[in-house]
């Protein structure tokens, strides 16, 4: 009997509750509930239902003294963390990446902040009232060389003209992203990875899976113009945000970035904008959005 079984490995007696026993709990149990939280509504979320199915069906091997299933299991059983592993490794990176993240200053000194992060701003803001497509991925601890590497080499100081001029369509290098290092723009052109999240709507084109899978993968932030509506969008640890105002962006990227903005620094936003976690409408980009 399975009863049987864990006397035999864990003792005739559990130790008794203590205070070192009750914080090793509670501390497993946030830690299933982190896990929990990481894998909702994605496709690790079946993956890992089907490994609990197996450790269920190996309990249910002991108990019902099926030998031959309960050996069979007991060779795949020690392979189990190799396979979580390389099953969901996109997801231990991220949460890995959360955990590790740290907040500083997004362009070194004040003065080059405020002066590159207006310039994106105002691009953002020309492109959403001319309703062109744009994706701009801004890099913070861990290096997007990878995807640097995929587009286009710039290495050029941040600028509206530049930006608006990139994402004009018939130009060479308007399919794809921006990606911003620092105070410079990287590389334009950039491909980037798909998110594959199911619980995502099927009206989300290419423009904006692509802005939220690259968030999946590293700690930077995406800003998303969306061709067909002029909306503005930010996605941020496989989280999309849509249809932010221009205030509501500025906020975001320094809330992701650590950055404390004085009040003397820009003007207040005006009286009738709205709050920052409620966008005025739900996001309906199109699938013919292009990357």
């Amino acid at each position: 009997m399975l009863w049987d079984y864990l006397r035999d490995e864990f003792g005739s007696t559990l130790p008794p509750l203590s205070w070192t026993a009750a914080i090793d709990i509670l501390i497993v149990a946030i830690l299933i509930y982190q896990l929990l939280l990481v894998v909702r509504g994605t496709r690790a979320a079946h993956i890992l239902l089907g490994i609990g199915m197996v450790g269920a069906l190996y309990g249910v091997s002991i108990l019902a003294n099926l030998e031959a299933v309960r050996l069979l299991l007991s060779y795949l059983i020690p392979y189990t963390p190799i396979a979580v592993i390389i099953l969901f490794q996109s997801e231990i990176r991220r949460t890995l990446a959360r955990m590790g993240r740290r907040r500083y200053l997004f362009f070194g000194g004040n003065l080059q902040r405020l002066e590159a992060l207006d310039e994106i701003l105002l691009a953002i803001k020309y492109l959403s009232s001319e309703q062109t497509g744009g994706l701009i991925v801004m890099e913070r601890d861990i290096g997007l060389r990878t995807f640097v590497e995929s587009g286009v080499g710039l290495d050029a100081v941040i600028s509206r003209d530049l930006i608006c001029t990139i994402f004009m369509n018939g130009t060479a290098l308007h399919d794809g992203a921006i990606i911003v290092q620092k105070d410079r723009i990287a590389a334009a052109a950039c491909f980037l990875p798909l998110t594959v999240n199911p619980a995502l709507s099927g009206d989300l084109g290419t423009r904006h899976r692509a802005a939220i899978g690259i968030t999946e993968e590293a700690d930077c932030l995406s800003i998303i113009v969306s061709e067909e509506t002029g909306w503005i969008s930010i996605a941020t640890f496989g989280e999309l945000y849509p249809n932010l105002t221009l205030e509501q962006a500025e906020e975001r990227i320094n809330h992701h970035f650590g950055v404390l903005k004085s009040k003397s620094a820009r003007p207040a936003p005006p009286a009738g904008s709205h709050r920052l976690h409620e966008p005025e409408a739900p996001e309906r980009a199109t699938r013919q959005e292009t990357a």
